[in-house]
């Protein structure tokens, strides 16, 4: 690491675009004052932020440690943290940081960090990073050295523990996931990158088709008839088998579920690492439409109901119960006419709703890698 010569350590928070850029941004309004509340040497901390696509084109974590070697060596930066919303992968385990304090470096994947109180998480990440990286190391038992950073990282708790590093690497100190929990955390923190909840405007054709249909069934006295005489355990399957046929049409019409060309056992891993936040995040995405379908149908009901004709064609009094049955059958109904109004959609359009600006260049690269044609030449073919 560098040591200013002005008596400042300079940390820069190198950001993907994106939601990475914003985390970042937040960090830097509180770390200068945390950073110097910890530093045992009661040093002072500038911290910058830049915006860059660093991990455009690859996800080789010895390649991306070369890329922060490069962008650093012009400026005038202590230490720099990259911070990216892509799951990085090394020795076949899921990488949370990459640490190099030869160089000042730490390189951290924050779909490691979980779905939950993510802002939290990364600036106690970052922090424990900067004071690893710019505070002294000894040699502990064994010859490993040690650093601060390892309390938060490796607690006894936390499914994160060391990595392996080679001697070759640019990398001295590495810390991964592992087991069951470290797998559930992983695929929260990419089902968050992702932010299922922009699935909902983005899919605009196909709720305009569901809200079409919501409102024509449940004006439907055959509809009324057919609520009444559904049990509950046929409500919930029939709410189960519209979200499984959204989710699942979603999924294949715009070509969403990725099939890896290699035959490796971690290749294939990978893959279903992908094809499992892909079936999460659209089912967030159309579960939050079905409970907005639900929610304005029984408005729509309370509004257009009559109690003297709905008794007179169900021989059921019109309560509350009724309503909200109604508007549950009425929602499953109006999700089957999503998943075909979908059809309306583009592929581009649902891969921006459903995936982060990093996952889409991920999968545009997979796509030609692979050789097969992006949307975008589909597009011109078609037209041609």
């Amino acid at each position: 690491m560098r040591v200013s010569s002005q008596g400042n350590t300079v940390v820069a928070l190198l950001a993907d675009p994106d939601a990475p850029t914003d985390i970042a941004q937040g960090i830097a309004r509180a770390l200068p004052e945390r950073l110097a509340e910890n530093s045992s040497q009661g040093r002072r901390f500038d911290i910058e932020v830049v915006t860059e696509p660093f991990t455009s084109g690859t996800e080789d974590v010895a390649t991306l440690m070369c890329r922060m070697i490069d962008r650093g060596s012009g400026e005038n930066w202590d230490i720099v943290v990259a911070l990216t919303d892509l799951p990085l992968h090394s020795h076949g385990r899921k990488l949370v940081v990459n640490l190099s304090h030869e160089h000042g470096l730490a390189l951290l994947s924050l779909p490691s960090l979980g779905g939950l109180r993510l802002q939290t998480k990364a600036r106690r990440a970052v922090e424990e990073a900067v004071l690893s990286l710019s505070g002294p190391r000894t040699a502990g038992a064994g010859g490993v050295r040690e650093d601060r950073s390892m309390g938060y990282f490796a607690g006894p708790l936390a499914p994160i523990r060391p990595g392996q590093v080679d001697e070759e690497e640019t990398a001295d100190l590495r810390y991964v996931v592992s087991g069951p929990r470290g797998y559930l955390r992983l695929l929260g923190g990419m089902v968050r990158a992702n932010r299922p909840w922009r699935l909902v405007p983005g899919l605009s054709k196909a709720l305009a088709a569901a809200l079409a249909t919501g409102a024509v069934a449940t004006v439907n006295s055959t509809v009324w008839s057919l609520s009444e005489a559904l049990s509950m355990p046929r409500l919930v399957i029939a709410m189960v088998g519209s979200l499984a046929l959204m989710i699942g049409w979603l999924i294949v019409d715009a070509k969403l579920w990725h099939r890896s060309t290699e035959v490796s056992s971690e290749a294939r891993k990978r893959a279903a690492l992908y094809n499992a936040s892909t079936v999460v995040t659209v089912g967030v995405g159309v579960l939050v439409c079905y409970v907005g379908l639900m929610g304005i149908n029984l408005l729509w009901a309370l509004f257009i109901l009559n109690d003297q004709v709905f008794a007179s064609m169900t021989r059921t009094p019109l309560h509350a119960t009724e309503f909200w049955t109604l508007s549950w059958f009425v929602a499953s109904i109006a999700t089957v006419g999503g998943a075909l109004g979908s059809g309306l959609e583009s592929d581009d359009a649902i891969r921006a709703a459903a995936y982060s600006k990093r996952e889409q260049e991920r999968r545009r690269m997979l796509q030609e890698h692979d050789g097969e044609p992006s949307s975008e030449e589909t597009d011109a073919g078609a037209k041609q």
